[in-house]
C-alpha cells in the first residue's frame, strides 16, 4: 500500500493554521460544514486557502487525498 504524500498536519501546514494533531482536532471541532456546501465554499477560509483547496482537488493533485480527509472530518 502506497503511503499517502501528505498528512492532515502538513495540509494545515500549508493552509497556514496551526498544524499540531490537538490544535487540529479544535479547529475540526469548531468548523462543520452545513450539507451542500463544499469544502472550498465554507465561510472560514481566506481567499488563498480557498483557491488552495479548490485547486487540490480539482488537479486531482498529491494533495486531494488529504483534502478530501478534512472534508470528510468536516461534515462528522
Amino acid at each position: 500500500m502506497i503511503e499517502p504524500t501528505h498528512s492532515i498536519n502538513t495540509l494545515f501546514e500549508q493552509l497556514g493554521l496551526p498544524a499540531e494533531s490537538d490544535q487540529i482536532e479544535a479547529f475540526i471541532s469548531s468548523h462543520q460544514l452545513q450539507d451542500g456546501t463544499l469544502l472550498h465554499e465554507a465561510p472560514f477560509w481566506t481567499p488563498s486557502q480557498s483557491s488552495f483547496l479548490r485547486e487540490g482537488l480539482t488537479a486531482d493533485a498529491d494533495w486531494a487525498e488529504v483534502i478530501d480527509e478534512l472534508d470528510a472530518r468536516l461534515r462528522a
